[in-house]
């Protein structure tokens, strides 16, 4: 997933007009000369977020100009200069937290998503996001996944059929529903099927849909089941997965495995901006 500053611009000017309010009064007596603020890692860890401060600086200051240091992906260490934004202090002061904020949080989840890529140790596997995000923030979490090393799932609702749980009580035939379902949503939406039931496995692999997730299912039956599933059929993994057992899924036979941590539970990764002065 890619992010452009088109896209991001409305997010991110009402995340700054939240923290702005009517004004920075801590910069009322403030000379607003021109000056060089870096930000700089202070932590060991995947970054991401370079798109964000060039949109803070042209929506703050027809002055602000920013310059990429290293680029997304790259491992940092404490003291790593990452960029360099030049603008009037007023502005430049007005845009650092939502700055810092965002690239802090998607730091953190690129550098949750290669961890788990290197603790899987499965290049057959890929993993995926999910849709457990906070809303206005999902743009920036999935966009943070992919940097990271991972693939993005369905961005939102009508991306792709997702029948879960709490369809499968409504349903009396799923077979009779996928096709209904393939008649309204035409031929270039993909139908996935939520399964915790043998029988509802069987019942999905009858159906001939595209994607079969298996949920909260140990890895020995996530192995067995996916000896029962054609191999045209895309298998993912999902539920209960934490840091500590996802290696124990590494040779499933598996396609992907969502990761609802990555984005739920985020550890963002610490950046800060330290202003340039000859004082």
């Amino acid at each position: 997933m890619i992010l452009s500053p088109s896209q991001l611009q409305p997010a991110i000017a009402n995340f700054l007009a939240e923290d702005l309010g009517r004004g920075d009064i801590s910069t009322l007596t403030l000379p607003n000369q021109l000056v060089t603020g870096e930000i700089i890692a202070k932590q060991a860890g995947i970054l991401a977020g370079q798109v964000i401060p060039p949109v803070v600086a042209q929506i703050l200051s027809e002055h602000g100009h920013y310059e990429a240091v290293i680029g997304d992906g790259t491992w940092v260490t404490p003291g790593t200069v990452v960029g360099r934004m030049t603008a009037p202090i007023v502005e430049l002061l007005a845009g650092e937290r939502v700055m810092l904020n965002l690239m802090q949080r998607m730091s953190g989840i690129a550098t949750a998503t290669d961890a788990a890529i290197k603790e899987l140790a499965d290049p057959k596997i890929a993993i995926l996001d999910t849709r457990k995000t906070l809303p206005g923030l999902r743009q920036f979490d999935k966009a943070a996944v992919v940097i990271g090393g991972g693939q993005s799932h369905r961005f939102g609702l009508d991306d792709a059929v997702m029948i879960k749980d709490n369809h499968w009580v409504l349903i009396d035939d799923l077979p009779t529903t996928v096709q209904a379902l393939r008649r309204q949503i035409g031929p270039t939406k993909i139908i996935e099927v939520e399964v915790e039931t043998r029988t509802q496995l069987q019942a999905a692999v009858a159906s001939q849909v595209e994607m079969i997730m298996i949920d909260n299912q140990s890895p020995a039956t996530v192995k067995a089941w996916r000896q029962l599933i054609p191999k045209p059929i895309k298998v993912e993994v999902s539920g209960g997965i934490t840091p500590t057992t996802l290696a124990q899924y590494a040779g499933t036979g598996v396609d992907y495995i969502s990761l609802g941590y990555l984005t739920h539970s985020v550890t963002a990764l610490d950046l800060s901006l330290e202003i340039e002065t000859d004082k």
